[in-house]
């Protein structure tokens, strides 16, 4: 049997589709499969790398805040994740001032500080510290609940699912299996 150019051509875009191996509990992102996984995001454009050697946890005016981009950013992101139905049972945020701000940004319910998302990029906490923090929280996802929203920084997302993203970047993580794969709204 010949194939036409067009026969062939849908042949290589379906076998090139079906070589990345999605995970079946991501295969198809709607709102139903979101039960019991947790979105990480990182936080919405703040310029610069880090914080100023002032850093006060206590204190936005010592850290690296969310510019007019970042914000509008946040926004946009937000209203996406609306608009698909999204609803989370919870939002937390890293206690870093870019990331709460990113969260209230994003308008999808009341947004809890958990330190378990700190950054630990500066030692400013220590990942030994943190990271059993998330893990617990994460063990504690109820697998029938809405999913959580978790905002934080490149190097909990990381650390967590071994996916890097920009700033507004967005995992989709499951507790039970580890599986991750990069979402868009």
């Amino acid at each position: 049997m010949r194939f036409g150019r067009s026969s062939r051509a849908t042949a290589l875009c379906i076998a090139i589709l079906l070589s990345f191996a999605i995970p079946k509990c991501f295969a198809d992102a709607s709102v139903a499969l979101l039960t019991g996984k947790v979105l990480f995001m990182r936080h919405a454009l703040a310029p610069g790398n880090g914080d100023p050697d002032q850093f006060d946890l206590s204190d936005c005016e010592t850290q690296r805040n969310l510019s007019v981009e970042g914000i509008a950013q946040a926004k946009e992101i937000g209203a996406k994740l609306n608009k698909r139905g999204l609803v989370f049972s919870e939002v937390f945020s890293s206690e870093w001032c870019r990331c709460q701000q990113t969260a209230a940004n994003l308008n999808l319910g009341q947004v809890i500080p958990f330190k378990g998302l700190n950054s630990f990029y500066e030692a400013h906490f220590s990942e030994d510290d943190l990271l059993p923090l998330l893990h617990e929280k994460l063990w504690n996802v109820e697998s029938s609940g809405n999913p959580l929203l978790m905002v934080t920084h490149f190097v909990t997302i990381q650390a967590v699912t071994g996916r890097s993203v920009s700033s507004g970047g967005l995992v989709l993580y499951d507790p039970e299996t580890g599986e991750s794969i990069k979402f868009t709204p």
